[in-house]
């Protein structure tokens, strides 16, 4: 079919309507909002499925008005990295682990990596939020790394692993050769005379592997995650730390969205980081009964194994942490969690 223009140019009816749709798809296209998120995660880490089940419901409820792209196993940024890329824009979007990326900022962040101080995630978040002390921190975090918190995502409660032998109480820990993720897990690494090495997540199957190290400390959900438990036969509790971790957003990028998507993005992390922060506990003691029914062993200090390790934890680990933090950042910390 044709059309007489006005021009007298004729036109075929089918083009112009190929026209039309071809306009409306790039004003839709062009409206469209792209966002990177990166993650350092494997794709099977609690972690992960979480960022992706937020990335996914984000995309879906806005009906593709704001697509969240998740990369992760460091596609785009490591663990050390990606808090740097949310700040210069690099990314939109990242998963951030609190312990490694925040104490860099403001030291009295390590307060979260003291052992046995906090008794769950609310009661750490609760400090975190609710305390004078510990809202100065967090808004120092914030302010300075330009970024906003979207999402809970945790990691899960930190236990030690190793390939080496039995974990029976502290005194076998003497020679191991361990991987040191953060600053504050020297101490109880040099109290229990260990060697500590230091590595990022991505190196930590290799070294295992070739026996560079022999014990980490871990969220039982990254050994089966990363296949640590490979090579770890062994594991001891108590957990020392309850590892948090977030979706942060680029502060600038948020404000930037249109009301009801940045209402949307603040809905959908409230939402999935309360089921992430309710399952990731289950999900750990579910890893570590597969790593036993693997043929592997745990070991859950008691009596007087226990009060040597507690005695270990005050004498030597705690003082030697006092430096990482301000004196009265603990205090408080430690009146908070007391309630």
């Amino acid at each position: 079919m044709w059309k007489y223009l006005s021009n007298g140019i004729i036109r075929p009816v089918s083009l112009i309507a190929a026209l039309i749709v071809v306009v409306t798809s790039f004003q839709a296209n062009a409206e469209q909002i792209i966002a990177r998120m990166s993650g350092h995660w494997s794709p099977t880490h609690q972690s992960s499925i979480h960022a992706q089940m937020f990335a996914d419901e984000v995309t879906k409820r806005s009906d593709g008005r704001l697509k969240i792209e998740y990369y992760p196993s460091k596609q785009l940024f490591g663990i050390r990295e990606v808090l740097g890329a949310i700040t210069s824009g690099a990314v939109e979007l990242g998963g951030v682990v609190g312990v490694v990326s925040f104490p860099p900022i403001n030291k009295n962040f390590n307060v979260a990596s003291y052992p046995g101080l906090f008794s769950s995630y609310e009661q750490q978040r609760g400090f975190f939020k609710d305390s004078a002390k510990g809202q100065a921190i967090w808004n120092d975090i914030t302010a300075k790394s330009k970024s906003q918190l979207i999402m809970y995502n945790p990691v899960g409660p930190v236990m030690t692993f190793s390939s080496a032998r039995e974990l029976t109480g502290i005194d076998v820990m003497k020679g191991l050769k361990a991987r040191r993720l953060l600053k504050s897990e020297l101490p109880m690494w040099k109290a229990l005379e260990a060697n500590a090495v230091s590595l990022p997540t991505g190196e930590v199957y290799t070294s295992l592997q070739t026996g560079m190290i022999d014990t980490i400390n871990s969220p039982p959900g990254s050994i089966e995650a990363y296949s640590w438990w490979e090579f770890l036969s062994y594991g001891q509790k108590p957990y020392q730390y309850f590892a948090d971790a977030y979706i942060m957003a680029n502060k600038d990028w948020m404000s930037s969205l249109p009301e009801d998507l940045r209402n949307l993005v603040l809905t959908v992390g409230a939402e999935v980081g309360s089921i992430s922060t309710n399952t990731i506990l289950n999900a750990g003691e579910q890893t570590l009964t597969k790593f036993v029914e693997r043929g592997g062993k745990i070991t859950e200090l008691s009596g007087d194994e226990k009060a040597k390790f507690d005695k270990l934890m005050q004498e030597k680990v705690m003082p030697a942490m006092a430096d990482m933090f301000d004196k009265d950042t603990l205090s408080e910390a430690q009146n908070y969690a007391s309630k």
